[in-house]
């Protein structure tokens, strides 16, 4: 498939071991289309049997990672009018996205700068460190959109986050998370200045690259078994309610909301 809006650089940095993946559409939104999302989804397998690379960042645009599910997307909107199986089929497509980033061997670093919105928030959980610019900003608006967050992302931030800011971040779904909440919260690792997301990241990943890689890739594996062992009895029926969620009024609202411009107003049916 031709990559239009994922771009892969490999061979920098220490004996050529980092990867830098940029995700951009050239519109300082860099929603996440149906496209955009297989895009995602299929870099991993550029590094299945890549044992020169030992770090992959991934960065979006100079003024935003995602703004998450487009919304606006003639294929994404399609749902709305297929039978409950093709929707249940279609809705895997971003959780085998953040699955694939999970599951790379190599050490993966995100680098946000501006806005990380829903499906952006999802794809950076799935990852290993994040770090983001003074002015990025974090926000789930799913629940206010009618539906459940989902493609596996509430099991990570809860490993990030803890229970309760996780459910915070998820319900209070207009809140901004500021890069400093972000912090706080554990949601990144490190703040920087505007526009140093991607430098700093490359430095950090300078430091791995150094590292010998096959511990670094026993001790990434022995890890993430470890934190996430009990995801999938956590979000395996996540899709599912996804599915169910987008049959309600409530989503009607939500979403015709959001494209009104205007606050909705949930009747919880």
């Amino acid at each position: 498939m031709e990559r239009r809006f994922v771009k892969v650089e490999k061979g920098l940095g220490p004996q050529g071991r980092i990867a830098v993946v940029r995700f951009d559409r050239g519109d300082n939104i860099n929603a996440l289309s149906g496209q955009a999302m297989r895009e995602l989804r299929d870099v991993p397998r550029d590094f299945e049997d890549d044992l020169e690379t030992s770090v992959v960042i991934l960065t979006g645009s100079a003024k935003a990672f995602s703004a998450g599910f487009d919304l606006k997307d003639p294929e994404g909107r399609q749902r709305d009018t297929l039978a409950v199986g093709e929707r249940i089929q279609r809705q895997r497509l971003g959780p085998r996205m953040c699955k694939a980033w999970q599951d790379m061997d190599q050490v993966t670093i995100a680098a946000i700068e501006g806005h990380c919105i829903g499906g952006g928030a999802a794809l950076v959980v799935s990852l290993d460190f994040r770090f983001c610019g003074r002015s990025a900003h974090f926000r789930i608006p799913e629940v206010e959109l009618g539906m459940n967050m989902s493609w596996g992302s509430i099991p990570r931030m809860l490993a990030l986050m803890g229970p309760a800011r996780t459910k915070q971040a998820v319900i209070l779904a207009s809140d901004r998370i500021g890069s400093a909440e972000a912090l706080d919260w554990r949601l990144v690792e490190r703040v920087v200045e505007d526009g140093q997301a991607l430098p700093t990241a490359m430095e950090f990943a300078e430091r791995i690259a150094k590292q010998p890689p096959i511990p670094v890739r026993m001790t990434k594996a022995s890890v993430n078994r470890l934190a996430h062992a009990l995801d999938d009895l956590a979000a395996h029926m996540d899709s599912d309610q996804n599915v169910l969620t987008g049959l309600t009024e409530d989503y009607k609202e939500g979403t015709s909301a959001f494209r009104e411009k205007r606050r909705p107003t949930f009747k919880g049916r």
